[in-house]
């Protein structure tokens, strides 16, 4: 089984132009365009974008992977907060509605 790198860029000639992109594999058999930049002269002038491109995405790529991650992680402990008051406040009740259940029968002991 090879190994693949997960983005990569590639030279296309269209025309007289050529095309440089940036692609980034989905699946073994998938390929998708990332960014792509065309109208270059010849194909050396392409191939030094790319070589030049590529870096300079992928970094922004990690940083926005890292952004988003973050958000994700913040998000998250917001709920679980939520949830940890929520069931704090049900346990509240709970406990209300058996001091009420435990002094109605104390009364009625009483009473008798």
């Amino acid at each position: 089984m090879t190994k693949a790198k997960k983005y990569d860029f590639r030279v296309v000639q269209v025309g007289e132009t050529w095309k440089t992109e940036i692609t980034r594999r989905m699946t073994a058999t998938k390929t998708i365009v990332s960014k792509s930049h065309d109208g270059f002269a010849s194909e050396a002038e392409a191939e030094a974008w790319g070589k030049q491109e590529l870096p300079a995405f992928l970094t922004t790529q990690a940083e926005r992977n890292k952004r988003k991650t973050e958000k994700q992680l913040k998000a998250k402990s917001i709920a679980d907060a939520i949830a940890a008051e929520a069931l704090t406040d049900e346990a509240d009740a709970l406990s209300d509605d058996a001091q009420q259940i435990d002094a109605a029968d104390s009364a009625d002991v009483v009473e008798d």
